[in-house]
């Protein structure tokens, strides 16, 4: 059956650079005690994670600056594949491992800095400021730091440590989010488990509301499709995003009353979230293909921030790469609202009503519904995932 599902990115088989023999990941914990060490950044942990996962397949770890620079100014690798966001181990200060050929990678996000991957060292280089911009510009298409990608990227450091990891845990995913997290080879086993052969994968960082369940739905019946994974991402957000113990517990409520039964997964991954716009909708397209999904939903402002992107520039990059850059398809997504002449939820480009006749709702003005303990309308919001969304609000939690 392995045979029936979309191949991975790059390669014939998923690459997950886990080590997941328990006698080899021992050993290699009992070396890494001995090796030079450095404690990396949140995005690198996150990386690692998603190269210990398969998600990041075909590639071995981290690139170097020259690579770096190619795949953000060319979207390719050194070997020529597809690639469209540097996937590093940037540091401030690389002295504890100057000289190293072997270190150990020590977790910023788990109390005592275990170790999360042991890396060959390929090279150790500095980056100018000037390429540190260029990297910038190409991958958030914009310099400006109020930019919550940009402002990571540029204050993370400038030195490059590059080479090939194996990686010894999941970080904090797995013991926080044992009911969500998955790696892609689990989804490839779930989605075999489902006999689903055709699988439309929905990117979130956020709550789903009426709008978001409609346009899987959609897209489920658009693309044939008898599965739907919702994906969340688990790792670092901005501030003012809700936490993902929350997402998750208001997704799950929607998916358990709403979904016919074996139609839809609800699972998550590890990483911290660029909100780079298309070249992250780009990125998303890769994971999803190796996690076996065959059709990524890339909706209004996918992956976006602020008014840095365009609504539908996430979909019109997959019209500019080459036509075999990716196996998996996209489902193009318009904005969804409430028609009241239709009595349903609609993508405005089928809706023959005029924008009188519909409601919406911005998430900033639902937010300050639910914080002040108001229902949103059952139009927008199912109730059951606005009471769960209304009680964090209202939480002390919900107030930080």
């Amino acid at each position: 059956m392995a045979d029936k599902l979309i191949k991975p990115h790059g390669s014939d088989t998923l690459n997950p650079l886990y080590v997941a023999d328990d006698a080899k990941r021992a050993e290699l914990l009992k070396e890494a005690n001995a090796l030079p060490s450095i404690v990396v950044c949140s995005q690198a942990a996150a990386n690692a994670v998603m190269l210990a996962s398969g998600y990041f397949n075909p590639l071995k770890g981290f690139m170097g600056l020259e690579e770096s620079v190619k795949v953000a100014e060319k979207m390719q690798t050194k070997d020529g594949l597809f690639w469209p966001v540097p996937i590093v181990n940037v540091v401030k200060d690389a002295s504890s491992v100057k000289g190293a050929k072997r270190i150990a990678l020590k977790d910023p996000n788990v109390d005592g800095n275990p170790v999360i991957a042991i890396q060959d060292v390929q090279a150790i280089e500095e980056a100018t400021e000037d390429q540190m911009k260029l990297i910038a510009e190409k991958v958030y298409g914009t310099l400006d730091e109020k930019h919550p990608g940009v402002a990571a990227w540029m204050s993370v450091g400038r030195t490059f440590i590059s080479g090939p990891i194996q990686v010894l845990n999941y970080s904090y995913f797995i013991t926080d989010f044992p009911e969500t997290f998955r790696t892609a080879t689990q989804i490839r086993e779930m989605i075999q488990k489902n006999s689903w052969t055709k699988v439309v994968a929905f990117q979130t960082r956020n709550p789903m509301h009426r709008a978001h369940e409609e346009l899987v739905k959609m897209a489920m019946k658009a693309e044939g499709a008898d599965g739907a994974v919702i994906h969340m991402l688990l790792g670092k957000l901005k501030k003012g995003d809700i936490p993902a113990d929350v997402r998750d517990a208001s997704i799950r409520k929607m998916v358990e009353l709403y979904f016919e039964p074996n139609t839809a997964e609800v699972t998550g991954y590890g990483f911290d979230m660029l909100y780079a716009g298309p070249r992250e909708a780009l990125l998303h397209a890769i994971f999803r293909q190796n996690m076996g999904a065959t059709t990524l939903i890339t909706g209004r402002d996918h992956a976006g921030v602020g008014d840095y992107y365009g609504p539908f520039d996430a979909q019109a990059i997959f019209d500019e790469i080459p036509k075999d850059a990716l196996v998996i398809g996209i489902y193009k997504g318009d904005h969804t609202v409430w028609c009241n002449k239709c009595e349903a939820i609609v993508m405005i480009r089928d809706c023959p009503h005029s924008k009188e006749d519909y409601l919406m709702l911005s998430g900033t003005k639902v937010r300050e519904m639910l914080s002040n303990g108001e229902t949103p309308p059952a139009e927008f919001s199912r109730p059951e995932v606005a009471k769960i969304l209304s009680d964090y609000y209202r939480s002390d939690r919900g107030k930080e």
